[in-house]
């Protein structure tokens, strides 16, 4: 048994989708039709056999009203005909008291005992005549019994008829449900069809651009065949998206990479003539190949974290957003001299605190400052303002705070034209006005993607009187009520 269930098994395996959906389905349908048609012929063969006995049931009562009295004897003997009267006869319990006449009708003990009281009245099919009868024997008083039969092959011929008309019927809805199954399974299986030669078709050609028709109809209708296929779609247009962006990646990262690594080159083939150069010149070229190795290697390590997609948090903590301001603000004082940097940390946002990765949110923070520092005229401050925004306040070092946190970084420079201020997050992208400035362009990308790694948004605009703003905005870190200390 196991055996035959490992070769179905293995059978199905083999089968496409469809012929398997379209054999269940036509089978459920067959047994259907199959059993819906075998159960009509049994009603159909009871009920035939159920008028013959109740026609015999009367001709007994009828015999019996006009014979009352009567001892054993044969009483009517036409039934080897059709319209004939029922045969009928009376039989003694005791064999002794038989008549002269043989009796048209077979005689047995059952017979004998329904006469002798001792059995009751009963159905029988018997042979008489070259032709079967159908028979009744039933008490008739006085230790007799009263046997009557019908001719039954009207209601065998009804029967064999019946079973041949209602075989047909089977057999035509069996038909009909391998058509049905068929048809079910093609249309059912459309979608998933066109799902399929999809995948197939961008697994061959690599090109997510490909989509699946869709129904129409409100999505909230949808069967699940046609929600897969949407989701399907869905997952096509990230993929595309993910393509695109890897591709451009690498892309702008070539085009990046190729100036800095071709000054690298030039530097060191310089310094490789070191003894023909003068030490200031020597100077010069291994100051420039420093500072060149040290581009190439912020800029790989940016497109590193970049390349990730999602930003890695390894360890949460704590992180108070005022002292890691003032930390960042000092260094980048350092940094840039010229610039002055003026932290403002409001009433409320001191003790604020967020979970997050120190390091990242440094980092963001920092490529903000180095973006308004270069943009910034020399001795215009960057202005750095950190406040609480919604229903609740921090106090005493409270944390079950329900408002939110908001960053902004304002210089005073030229600001961001209308033009560039949807591409100011993209990879790679400088405006034209930042083409002859230092930098890769990834700085403010990467603050976008630290910034939704923990939750927050980043987002640039113009600044009232002119210059550009940024504005990291960290959502409400407990909902009202939560009670969290």
């Amino acid at each position: 048994m196991s055996g035959v269930r490992r070769l179905g098994a293995r059978w199905r395996r083999r089968r496409p989708l469809r012929t398997r959906l379209a054999l269940a389905t036509s089978a459920a349908v067959a047994l259907v039709a199959v059993g819906v048609c075998t159960a009509a012929f049994f009603v159909i063969r009871y009920e035939l056999l159920h008028q013959l006995d109740l026609s015999l049931t009367q001709s007994a009562t009828r015999v019996i009203q006009a014979n009352r009295g009567e001892g054993p004897q044969i009483l009517a003997g036409e039934c080897r005909y059709l319209s004939a009267p029922a045969c009928a006869q009376i039989v003694p319990a005791d064999p002794a008291a038989d008549p002269d006449e043989p009796y048209l009708l077979p005689v047995s003990t059952p017979v004998r005992d329904v006469a002798a009281g001792e059995q009751a009245p009963y159905y029988s099919n018997v042979e008489r005549f070259g032709q079967p009868l159908r028979m009744l024997t039933t008490p008739f008083g006085n230790g007799q019994a009263l046997q009557v039969a019908l001719r039954a092959d009207p209601v065998d011929k009804g029967v064999r008829q019946a079973a041949v008309l209602l075989a047909a019927v089977g057999a035509t809805g069996v038909l009909l449900a391998g058509l049905l199954g068929y048809a079910v399974s093609r249309a059912g299986l459309d979608p998933v069809a066109r799902l399929t030669a999809a995948a197939e078709r961008i697994a061959a050609t690599r090109d997510p651009r490909h989509r699946i028709e869709l129904p129409p109809g409100p999505p909230g209708r949808q069967d699940e065949v046609t929600r897969l296929a949407a989701t399907f779609n869905t997952m096509l247009g990230e993929l595309e998206q993910s393509v695109t962006s890897q591709r451009r990646l690498v892309a702008d990262a070539s085009h990046e990479l190729r100036t800095p690594l071709t000054a690298l080159r030039t530097n060191a083939e310089l310094l490789a003539r070191g003894d023909r150069l003068t030490p200031t010149q020597r100077d010069r070229a291994a100051g420039a190949l420093e500072r060149g190795i040290r581009e190439v290697t912020g800029l790989v390590n940016d497109l590193i974290e970049l390349a990730r997609d999602e930003e890695p948090l390894p360890l949460l903590e704590d992180v108070r957003i005022a002292e890691m301001a003032e930390h960042v603000v000092g260094t980048a004082r350092t940094h840039w001299p010229q610039t002055p940097f003026l932290l403002e940390v409001e009433a409320g946002a001191a003790d604020a605190v967020r979970p997050g990765v120190p390091a990242r949110l440094a980092r963001l923070l920092t490529n903000l400052l180095d973006n308004a520092a270069k943009f910034s005229p020399p001795g215009t401050p960057v202005e750095v303002t950190l406040s609480k925004y919604g229903s609740g306040s921090s106090t005493g070092g409270s944390r079950s705070s329900a408002g939110g946190l908001r960053l902004t970084v304002r210089d005073h420079g030229p600001g961001i034209p209308a033009a560039d201020l949807p591409h100011v997050f993209d990879r790679f992208y400088r405006a034209e006005t930042a083409r002859a400035l230092p930098g890769s362009g990834l700085g403010l990308a990467m603050a976008r993607q630290i910034a939704h790694a923990h939750g927050a948004e980043l987002t640039a605009g113009a600044a009232p009187g002119g210059g550009a703003l940024f504005t990291l905005t960290f959502a409400p870190e407990n909902p009202p009520g939560s009670g969290r200390t």
